[in-house]
Protein backbone atom coordinates (compact mmCIF):
# COMPACT_ATOMS: atom_id res chain seq x y z
CA UNK A 1 0.00 0.00 0.00
CA UNK A 2 1.61 3.55 -1.23
CA UNK A 3 0.51 6.34 0.69
CA UNK A 4 -2.67 8.33 -0.39
CA UNK A 5 -2.41 11.76 0.30
CA UNK A 6 -6.22 12.36 0.77
CA UNK A 7 -6.97 9.60 2.77
CA UNK A 8 -7.23 11.96 5.75
CA UNK A 9 -7.55 14.69 4.63
CA UNK A 10 -9.80 16.96 7.43
CA UNK A 11 -9.04 14.24 9.82
CA UNK A 12 -8.12 14.47 13.35
CA UNK A 13 -6.15 11.63 14.89
CA UNK A 14 -5.01 11.14 18.29
CA UNK A 15 -2.11 8.64 19.06
CA UNK A 16 -1.01 7.78 22.52
CA UNK A 17 2.41 7.00 23.42
CA UNK A 18 3.36 8.73 19.72
CA UNK A 19 7.34 9.70 20.38
CA UNK A 20 8.96 6.65 18.82
CA UNK A 21 8.39 2.96 17.13
CA UNK A 22 4.85 1.83 16.17
CA UNK A 23 3.17 5.45 17.64
CA UNK A 24 5.85 7.93 15.71
CA UNK A 25 5.52 5.70 12.59
CA UNK A 26 1.65 6.09 12.54
CA UNK A 27 1.73 9.46 13.31
CA UNK A 28 4.08 10.25 10.16
CA UNK A 29 2.01 7.94 7.95
CA UNK A 30 -1.36 9.43 8.86
CA UNK A 31 0.32 13.09 8.53
CA UNK A 32 1.40 12.00 4.86
CA UNK A 33 -2.08 11.15 4.37
CA UNK A 34 -3.62 14.52 5.43
CA UNK A 35 -4.30 14.44 8.94
CA UNK A 36 -3.99 16.29 11.59
CA UNK A 37 -2.61 14.45 15.01
CA UNK A 38 -2.10 14.53 18.37
CA UNK A 39 0.28 12.41 20.31
CA UNK A 40 1.20 11.75 23.60
CA UNK A 41 3.92 10.57 25.43
CA UNK A 42 5.26 10.82 29.22
CA UNK A 43 8.50 12.47 28.31
CA UNK A 44 8.01 16.18 27.87
CA UNK A 45 11.47 16.88 26.38
CA UNK A 46 11.10 14.16 23.89
CA UNK A 47 7.73 14.83 23.13
CA UNK A 48 8.93 18.54 22.34
CA UNK A 49 11.58 17.30 19.99
CA UNK A 50 8.94 15.25 17.91
CA UNK A 51 6.71 17.96 17.63
CA UNK A 52 9.21 19.47 16.47
CA UNK A 53 10.33 16.78 13.79
CA UNK A 54 6.82 16.31 12.58
CA UNK A 55 5.82 20.10 12.11
CA UNK A 56 2.73 22.41 12.59
CA UNK A 57 -0.11 19.92 12.18
CA UNK A 58 1.02 17.93 15.13
CA UNK A 59 -0.03 18.64 18.48
CA UNK A 60 2.10 17.39 21.68
CA UNK A 61 0.21 16.84 24.89
CA UNK A 62 2.18 15.22 27.99
CA UNK A 63 1.14 13.06 29.89
CA UNK A 64 0.52 8.99 30.96
CA UNK A 65 -2.13 7.29 29.08
CA UNK A 66 -2.79 5.20 32.39
CA UNK A 67 -3.47 8.72 34.65
CA UNK A 68 -6.86 10.01 34.29
CA UNK A 69 -5.79 13.08 35.62
CA UNK A 70 -3.05 13.54 32.74
CA UNK A 71 -6.40 12.13 30.78
CA UNK A 72 -8.81 15.25 31.15
CA UNK A 73 -5.78 17.59 30.49
CA UNK A 74 -5.52 15.16 27.06
CA UNK A 75 -9.34 16.07 26.02
CA UNK A 76 -9.18 19.70 26.97
CA UNK A 77 -6.45 19.94 25.18
CA UNK A 78 -7.92 18.07 22.45
CA UNK A 79 -11.78 19.91 22.73
CA UNK A 80 -9.74 23.44 22.48
CA UNK A 81 -7.47 23.00 19.79
CA UNK A 82 -9.36 20.68 17.23
CA UNK A 83 -13.18 20.35 18.67
CA UNK A 84 -13.15 16.76 17.78
CA UNK A 85 -11.45 13.12 17.11
CA UNK A 86 -11.78 11.22 14.11
CA UNK A 87 -9.36 8.46 14.69
CA UNK A 88 -8.21 7.24 18.34
CA UNK A 89 -4.71 4.74 18.12
CA UNK A 90 -4.28 3.36 21.44
CA UNK A 91 -1.16 2.28 21.40
CA UNK A 92 0.77 3.25 24.59
CA UNK A 93 1.94 0.58 26.48
CA UNK A 94 5.39 -1.39 27.79
CA UNK A 95 6.85 -4.66 27.01
CA UNK A 96 7.42 -6.73 30.61
CA UNK A 97 8.66 -10.43 30.70
CA UNK A 98 9.51 -12.25 33.68
CA UNK A 99 8.65 -15.95 35.50
CA UNK A 100 5.51 -15.90 37.09
CA UNK A 101 7.21 -16.24 40.84
CA UNK A 102 9.07 -12.41 40.24
CA UNK A 103 5.62 -10.42 39.70
CA UNK A 104 5.15 -8.46 42.54
CA UNK A 105 2.18 -6.44 43.16
CA UNK A 106 3.50 -3.49 41.80
CA UNK A 107 4.74 -4.53 38.93
CA UNK A 108 1.43 -6.12 38.02
CA UNK A 109 -0.17 -2.87 38.61
CA UNK A 110 2.36 -1.01 36.50
CA UNK A 111 1.74 -3.63 33.53
CA UNK A 112 -1.73 -3.46 33.68
CA UNK A 113 -2.16 -0.08 34.16
CA UNK A 114 -0.15 1.00 30.98
CA UNK A 115 -1.31 -2.11 28.59
CA UNK A 116 -5.17 -1.93 29.58
CA UNK A 117 -6.26 0.88 31.78
CA UNK A 118 -4.37 3.28 29.71
CA UNK A 119 -6.38 2.04 26.24
CA UNK A 120 -9.73 1.18 28.32
CA UNK A 121 -9.66 5.22 29.64
CA UNK A 122 -8.31 6.61 26.82
CA UNK A 123 -10.86 5.61 24.81
CA UNK A 124 -13.51 5.87 27.52
CA UNK A 125 -12.62 9.72 27.99
CA UNK A 126 -12.42 10.33 24.20
CA UNK A 127 -15.64 9.31 23.32
CA UNK A 128 -17.16 12.40 23.88
CA UNK A 129 -14.92 13.94 21.26
CA UNK A 130 -15.02 11.22 18.90
CA UNK A 131 -16.77 11.77 15.78
CA UNK A 132 -20.10 9.14 14.92
CA UNK A 133 -18.53 6.94 12.62
CA UNK A 134 -14.79 7.25 13.70
CA UNK A 135 -12.60 4.91 13.79
CA UNK A 136 -10.82 2.80 16.77
CA UNK A 137 -7.44 0.74 16.34
CA UNK A 138 -5.72 -0.50 19.48
CA UNK A 139 -2.62 -2.15 20.00
CA UNK A 140 -2.76 -5.60 20.99
CA UNK A 141 0.40 -8.51 20.45
CA UNK A 142 0.86 -11.63 18.54
CA UNK A 143 2.17 -12.97 22.19
CA UNK A 144 -1.75 -12.77 23.46
CA UNK A 145 -1.94 -16.10 20.91
CA UNK A 146 1.16 -17.99 22.26
CA UNK A 147 2.15 -19.24 25.90
CA UNK A 148 5.46 -18.56 26.39
CA UNK A 149 7.53 -18.43 29.42
CA UNK A 150 8.13 -14.66 31.35
CA UNK A 151 5.31 -13.59 29.60
CA UNK A 152 2.12 -14.55 31.49
CA UNK A 153 1.47 -11.11 32.86
CA UNK A 154 1.65 -9.23 29.21
CA UNK A 155 -0.26 -11.93 27.32
CA UNK A 156 -2.35 -11.20 29.50
CA UNK A 157 -2.90 -7.63 29.11
CA UNK A 158 -2.73 -7.95 25.88
CA UNK A 159 -5.74 -10.38 25.93
CA UNK A 160 -7.72 -8.32 27.68
CA UNK A 161 -7.22 -5.20 24.97
CA UNK A 162 -7.82 -7.96 22.26
CA UNK A 163 -11.46 -8.46 23.57
CA UNK A 164 -11.79 -4.60 24.34
CA UNK A 165 -11.75 -3.77 20.86
CA UNK A 166 -14.56 -7.04 20.54
CA UNK A 167 -16.80 -5.93 23.11
CA UNK A 168 -16.28 -1.60 22.22
CA UNK A 169 -17.20 -2.73 18.63
CA UNK A 170 -20.60 -3.99 19.71
CA UNK A 171 -21.40 -1.24 22.15
CA UNK A 172 -20.25 1.91 19.91
CA UNK A 173 -21.74 0.47 17.11
CA UNK A 174 -24.96 2.12 16.76
CA UNK A 175 -22.85 5.81 16.62
CA UNK A 176 -20.87 3.98 13.57
CA UNK A 177 -17.89 3.70 15.25
CA UNK A 178 -15.46 0.84 14.85
CA UNK A 179 -12.96 -0.65 17.03
CA UNK A 180 -10.44 -3.34 15.76
CA UNK A 181 -6.97 -4.44 17.22
CA UNK A 182 -4.05 -4.69 15.55
CA UNK A 183 -1.17 -7.48 17.04
CA UNK A 184 2.46 -6.94 15.83
CA UNK A 185 4.70 -9.97 16.04
CA UNK A 186 8.63 -9.21 16.37
CA UNK A 187 9.22 -5.67 15.42
CA UNK A 188 12.09 -3.49 15.05
CA UNK A 189 11.62 -0.50 17.72
CA UNK A 190 13.64 1.26 20.56
CA UNK A 191 11.31 -0.90 22.68
CA UNK A 192 12.33 -4.06 21.08
CA UNK A 193 15.99 -3.10 21.11
CA UNK A 194 16.13 -2.41 24.77
CA UNK A 195 13.86 -5.46 26.09
CA UNK A 196 15.33 -8.45 23.89
CA UNK A 197 19.50 -8.84 23.92
CA UNK A 198 21.25 -8.71 20.91
CA UNK A 199 21.66 -12.50 20.44
CA UNK A 200 18.13 -13.16 20.88
CA UNK A 201 17.56 -10.21 18.16
CA UNK A 202 19.85 -11.37 15.93
CA UNK A 203 18.03 -14.72 15.52
CA UNK A 204 14.00 -13.47 15.82
CA UNK A 205 13.80 -13.29 12.24
CA UNK A 206 14.39 -16.78 12.11
CA UNK A 207 11.15 -17.92 13.26
CA UNK A 208 9.29 -15.95 11.23
CA UNK A 209 7.85 -16.87 7.95
CA UNK A 210 8.98 -13.89 5.76
CA UNK A 211 12.46 -14.36 7.79
CA UNK A 212 13.12 -10.98 9.43
CA UNK A 213 11.96 -8.82 11.94
CA UNK A 214 8.83 -6.30 11.02
CA UNK A 215 9.12 -2.15 10.34
CA UNK A 216 7.27 -0.04 12.44
CA UNK A 217 6.50 1.34 9.17
CA UNK A 218 4.60 -2.32 8.24
CA UNK A 219 2.46 -1.67 11.02
CA UNK A 220 1.62 2.05 10.70
CA UNK A 221 0.08 0.64 7.18
CA UNK A 222 -1.72 -1.51 8.94
CA UNK A 223 -3.37 0.58 11.29
CA UNK A 224 -3.53 3.19 8.94
CA UNK A 225 -5.97 1.17 6.67
CA UNK A 226 -8.16 -0.07 9.47
CA UNK A 227 -8.65 4.09 10.61
CA UNK A 228 -9.72 4.31 6.73
CA UNK A 229 -12.55 4.20 4.91
CA UNK A 230 -11.09 1.34 2.88
CA UNK A 231 -12.08 -0.84 6.45
CA UNK A 232 -15.76 0.27 6.70
CA UNK A 233 -17.18 -3.02 6.98
CA UNK A 234 -14.03 -4.37 9.05
CA UNK A 235 -15.15 -3.68 12.76
CA UNK A 236 -14.56 -6.11 16.24
CA UNK A 237 -11.78 -7.45 14.15
CA UNK A 238 -7.54 -8.08 15.35
CA UNK A 239 -5.08 -8.01 12.07
CA UNK A 240 -1.74 -9.88 12.79
CA UNK A 241 1.20 -8.02 11.58
CA UNK A 242 4.14 -10.40 12.22
CA UNK A 243 4.85 -12.25 9.44
CA UNK A 244 3.23 -15.14 9.84
CA UNK A 245 4.78 -15.73 13.05
CA UNK A 246 2.36 -16.89 14.99
CA UNK A 247 0.15 -19.04 11.90
CA UNK A 248 3.27 -20.23 10.09
CA UNK A 249 6.07 -22.60 10.30
CA UNK A 250 9.21 -21.23 8.16
CA UNK A 251 10.86 -23.69 5.90
CA UNK A 252 13.77 -24.09 7.91
CA UNK A 253 12.41 -25.32 10.86
CA UNK A 254 10.56 -28.15 8.96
Amino acid sequence: MTPNSFRFDGKIALITGGTSGMGLATARRLLDEGAQVIITGRDKARLDATVAELGDRVLGVAGDAANLTDLDNLVTAVRERFGRIDVVFANAGIGAFQSLDAVTEDEFYRVIDSNFKGAFFTIQKSLPLLADGGSIVINASFALHRGSPGAALYSASKAAVQNLARTLAAELAPRGIRVNAVSPGYIDTPAFRAELSPEIRSVAGAGVATGRVGTAEEVAAVVAFLAAAEASYINGHELLVDGGLTTVIPSAMV
